[in-house]
């Protein structure tokens, strides 16, 4: 695990009247210090347990939500944890390994005590991270301090980065109002990434197909993200108002003085009121779709609330439903009375999202294992889980290798140069700075130990900036690296690789499906997809498990079995059409249509071999 630094401090064993306590100071002070001290950075670089991670954000999370939860709401009753959960749940993790990684700590672990924070440092600040959008809140070790009940007289709840972080616009510039003669529509669709929109979109536009009118609110801040349906898809698309996700300002109900409330977690004692005043910071200076801010999510509700009551649609369609804007959106169908359909639009494992939490009525998966997935996440109460593959790999049956092949090849020998006879495509996640580093150093070095003549061909993640990989295309020595246009993606040139390798995009099923090798890559204990353990990928947690991979697919890959390939993602080309036909279904025969008669769509829309609904 690379380090997380959140400020050049080290922590040195002092005592008070005899009893041990742990100061944070500079760096500086270690070289003179004569009792057990360690860097922070180091503390930060430990791995710690994953299971006593998990149970411990489950503890605080549960008292948070306990002690907590009314103290702020929308106005249409959602409160302020269910609706930022997510966001939440993250930085509370960030404080849970933080007191992990001191208990490892064998100095302090032998002789515990209370910690006293460095006077002036910010108690929430950013980590790294190569995400366009995306802020990664922490707490800085003084932050962790403060929550277990150090004095903080001159400690301003945010660090410096963050009070001196430029605040750039993220609103989205297309044409804000939305026009008043919508009229009636049938399906009210949201997506704020290029993801929810390439998985959406060919259900709308078979919606249209079948004679229902769809309207598509494209949420997204970020340009890159956003929906590029013509208007030939047969669906109304809208953006946002421009100003939707710029509102900011305190959550009054969230300051409150300290009190004796307290959360366990491993031998640490965890003050509530301040935990929940440095949440206040995340609620109070997030910005975008991915990360509202408390006023934004206030403002959205009003919004919806408008939307709905105006195009009165039968049917909410999600492709998130767990962050911010997906938990708002649910709810807010739960109250007019429509049916809220989500599909997945990534691959789930049990360590996959930050919230196993599910909020529509109807849930559509890619394969057979998420469906006990998809039934332990689900919250609400009449839940089914429909197995109907992917609609965003619907158009996969018709993708062109060899057009993908002379893209990978102009990238990696311009000009007509001759080209690598073997090209890798590596399909990223927006990981912070040293992660990235790690694994294009473990893929690289495998590439040149490898036998044959490789290339590599780096994808970025859509949320993903391109400036990240401009040091490691620059390397003067090892196999030719070009980096992928955004807008192609590795979705776009997978089908012209002779693998892909990745730790756990989405991707590596596409490239399943379509017979390319996959390789999972990470170090030991990594998360991946989990294809391996279906004869779908090989694992590589070193660079010469890479070499000894990509040597041996010059015996070319082996057949794999269809229940493989279905166990992961149910793939027959017509994943949109079903998925539209459950929609249409459900509306003229569910528990919210105008009779009363219950619904049970796998007998339709799911006949064997072709899907499955679990209820």
């Amino acid at each position: 695990m690379s380090p997380r630094t959140t400020g050049g401090l080290g922590l040195v064993r002092s005592s008070n009247v005899g009893k041990p306590t742990w100061t944070l100071v500079g760096t500086g002070a270690l070289a003179h210090a004569r009792t057990d001290h360690i860097h922070t950075t180091e503390l930060d670089a430990t791995a710690v347990d994953k299971q006593l991670l998990r149970s411990g954000v489950e503890d605080v999370m549960e008292a948070v939500d306990r002690y907590s939860a009314k103290w702020a709401a929308t106005p249409g009753g959602a409160d302020w944890l269910h609706v930022q959960h997510v966001p939440v749940r993250r930085f509370v993790a960030e404080i849970v390994r933080k007191l992990l990684a001191l208990n490892s700590w064998a100095s302090f672990a032998s002789a515990p005590g209370p910690l006293i924070l460095a006077p002036y440092e910010g108690l929430v600040g950013l980590r790294s991270s190569s995400s366009r959008e995306y802020l990664a809140y922490t707490v800085t070790w003084s932050g962790a301090a403060y929550v277990l009940g150090a004095a903080a007289p001159h400690n301003p709840t945010r660090s410096a980065q963050l009070r001196n972080r430029a605040r750039t616009s993220t609103a989205n510039t297309e044409p804000s109002p939305l026009p008043l003669d919508l009229g009636r529509q049938d399906v009210l669709a949201l997506s704020w990434t290029s993801r929810h929109a390439a998985t959406l979109t060919p259900v709308l536009a078979e919606l249209a197909r079948g004679g229902q009118r769809s309207l598509l609110l494209d949420l997204a801040t970020d340009a890159a993200e956003r929906c590029s349906a013509g208007p030939a898809t047969g669906f109304e698309l809208r953006a946002a108002p421009s100003d939707l996700f710029t509102a900011s300002g305190t959550v009054e109900g969230l300051h409150r003085p300290d009190d004796e409330h307290v959360v366990q977690v491993e031998g640490h004692g965890i003050q509530l009121a301040r935990l929940v005043r440095l949440l206040s910071v995340l609620l109070e200076t997030s910005g975008g779709c991915t990360q509202p801010s408390w006023r934004t999510v206030v403002r959205a509700e009003s919004w919806l609330d408008e939307i709905l009551s105006t195009t009165r649609p039968h049917t909410v369609l999600l492709s998130n439903d767990t962050s911010p804007l997906g938990v708002l959106a649910a709810h807010a169908a739960e109250r007019h009375g429509a049916n809220s359909v989500h599909v997945q639009h990534g691959a789930w494992t049990p360590e996959s999202v930050a919230w196993p939490a599910l909020h529509s009525r109807d849930i559509i998966v890619m394969g057979e294992r998420d469906l006990a997935l998809g039934r332990g996440w689900a919250r609400h109460l009449e839940a089914e889980v429909h197995v109907l593959g992917q609609p965003r790999f619907d158009v996969l049956t018709s993708l062109s290798r060899q057009t993908q092949r002379r893209y990978l090849e102009n990238l990696l020998a311009p000009g007509g140069r001759r080209a690598p006879t073997r090209i890798a495509v590596w399909a990223c996640q927006p990981f912070n700075p040293d992660h990235l580093k790690s694994h294009a150093d473990l893929l690289l070095d495998g590439l040149a130990e490898a036998d044959g003549d490789w290339g590599l061909v780096i994808a970025p993640h859509p949320a993903q900036g391109a400036d990240a990989f401009t040091a490691l295309v620059k390397r003067g020595s090892g196999p030719p690296i070009a980096v992928a246009d955004p807008r192609v993606g590795a979705r776009g040139c997978l089908a012209g690789a002779d693998v892909l390798a990745s730790a756990y995009s989405t991707c590596g099923i596409e490239a399943a499906l379509l017979g390319i090798p996959v390789l999972e890559i990470g170090p030991p204990g990594e998360r991946t997809l989990g294809l391996t353990s279906h004869g779908l990928a090989t694992r590589c947690e070193a660079a010469d498990e890479v070499a000894e991979a990509l040597s041996g697919l010059r015996a070319g890959p082996a057949p794999i079995p269809r229940a493989a390939l279905d166990a992961v993602c149910r793939w027959r080309g017509d994943s949109a059409t079903r998925i539209a036909r459950l929609i249409t279904e459900r509306a003229t025969s569910g528990p919210r249509a105008d009779d009363s008669t219950h619904h049970h769509p796998g007998a339709a829309a799911s006949p064997k071999d072709e899907g499955a609904s679990v209820r």
